[in-house]
């Protein structure tokens, strides 16, 4: 638990950082961290702390099977879902490094956000079933720059298929 902890924290210090002062690869470096810190600490060991911490308050998530939810209806559905009973079935997502991408996003010089775009694969566990593949999706992930921290704001996953 306390590696966790400990991922958690540095994560977290590290997308504090200044966004003024950062370059390109800084901030991809950064929006990669906090990716990791959704999905491999989040999403794939059903923690749903990452998520409480990082997501927007006016967070909203459309998926092209599951529809539209915004952060409450979000968080209760990993919470009472996907998270509910992790002995019987687990979810887990892959992100694949070389198709990912970040863009930065600017108003009149100003840096205040950025767009993460890839592919990842999904692969779930039944029971005591080894873990299989489930399918492959696009993302694109707007991640605002809200009171000096990065906040992922807006998440489109799509394409998904077997």
């Amino acid at each position: 638990m306390k590696p966790l902890l400990l991922l958690i924290a540095c994560t977290l210090g590290v997308y504090r950082m200044n966004a003024q002062s950062v370059d390109q690869d800084s901030i991809t470096n950064i929006i990669l961290s906090l990716d990791s810190a959704l999905f491999i600490t989040g999403f794939n060991q059903s923690d749903l702390r990452p998520f409480e911490k990082l997501i927007h308050d006016d967070f909203e998530f459309y998926h092209d099977i599951g529809g539209f939810q915004d952060r409450a209806k979000f968080l209760d559905a990993m919470r009472n879902g996907l998270f509910a009973d992790i002995k019987n079935y687990r979810s887990y997502r892959y992100l694949d490094p070389s198709s990912s991408s970040v863009h930065l996003l600017y108003s009149n010089g100003v840096l205040y956000g950025a767009i993460q775009t890839g592919q990842h694969q999904f692969y779930e566990k039944i029971g005591e079933q080894p873990e299989q593949y489930a399918s492959t999706a696009l993302f694109t992930h707007y991640w605002e720059w809200d009171q000096n921290e990065w906040k992922l704001k807006r998440v489109f996953s799509y394409n998904h298929h077997k």
